[in-house]
């Protein structure tokens, strides 16, 4: 279901509200670049400070302007797998095609902990569940075991893959019987991480260059892995940019830039220093987004 690029899309905001027309703007602009897929309320897009109406909204919107489009991930992740549940219902309800979860942050369960966890939300919920391994920022992470004993649910369909591991394809999928969808969670490695067995991935670059990253995850596709590795070093740079300060006010300025949205986040998020600002405005002028 799952393959290419899909954006992990920011969520925009306008004097402290949700900028519903700028969210209409930005989705119906990613189809239009010819995106793969979308995810709505990830942790790019600032989830953890969303309310749960804004939340709910945020997926709503998405389904409503993708149309069928692309295939629609919703973000439904949770510590509290009550509160992952409800999320998943939802996104279920308004016709979302498959879920995204994490667990583990603050709680740090042991591995029995996160398996039972995500068997919870999927014996309680309708939809496909994609798995988010971002150990970097949930402290704990699921082992390889792991993952491969949650992929005998039915409905666990793929995993996003942060943990900078690039054996972790290539071990993973010694071990899940099914088709799977591998997901890389990181712009950087994603054409090495296509190459040890991944299809695809979840990106933040991809708010600001989707034409860009979509062709890259073309040429993977088509095993064109040293095409696709020069359009990388292309784009190296963007990547590095982005991230300079905490994601997603970097992505958020870029978009900015090309008349999207406002660059304005929710604290614990900050404006970015003018230094990131003219570093990022340099690298898009250099790849002649702006």
């Amino acid at each position: 279901m799952f393959y290419g690029a899909i954006t992990a899309l920011i969520t925009p905001f306008k004097n402290g509200q949700l900028d519903e027309d700028a969210l209409r703007k930005i989705v119906r602009w990613q189809i239009d670049q010819g995106i793969n897929g979308l995810v709505p309320v990830g942790t790019t897009g600032e989830s953890p400070t969303l309310s749960e109406h804004e939340h709910k909204r945020v997926i709503e919107i998405t389904v409503q302007e993708t149309n069928k489009a692309v295939p629609v991930l919703a973000g439904a992740g949770s510590n509290n797998p009550v509160e992952a549940v409800n999320y998943s219902e939802y996104a279920y309800q308004a016709g979302a095609d498959a879920t995204l979860h994490v667990a583990g942050y603050y709680n740090r369960p042991n591995q029995t902990g996160l398996y039972e966890h995500f068997k919870y939300v999927h014996d309680n919920s309708k939809l496909p569940i994609i798995l988010y391994n971002i150990p970097p920022r949930s402290v704990v992470g699921l082992e390889v075991s792991t993952l491969a004993r949650l992929a005998e649910l039915p409905r666990v369909i793929g995993v996003k893959d942060a943990t900078g591991d690039l054996t972790r394809p290539i071990r993973e999928r010694a071990l899940i019987n099914k088709p799977f969808n591998f997901l890389s969670g990181d712009d950087v490695t994603s054409v090495a991480y296509n190459i040890g067995g991944g299809n695809g991935c979840i990106s933040v670059a991809s708010n600001v260059a989707p034409k860009q990253i979509v062709e890259l995850h073309r040429l993977c596709r088509e095993g064109k892995y040293e095409e696709a590795a020069q359009l990388q070093d292309k784009l190296f740079a963007l990547h590095c940019a982005l991230f300079i300060e905490p994601n997603p006010a970097g992505a958020k300025y870029a978009m900015s830039l090309l008349g999207l949205c406002t660059e304005e986040c929710r604290l614990p998020m900050v404006p970015l220093q003018d230094s990131t600002k003219a570093t990022i405005r340099r690298i898009m002028e250099e790849l002649e987004l702006i």
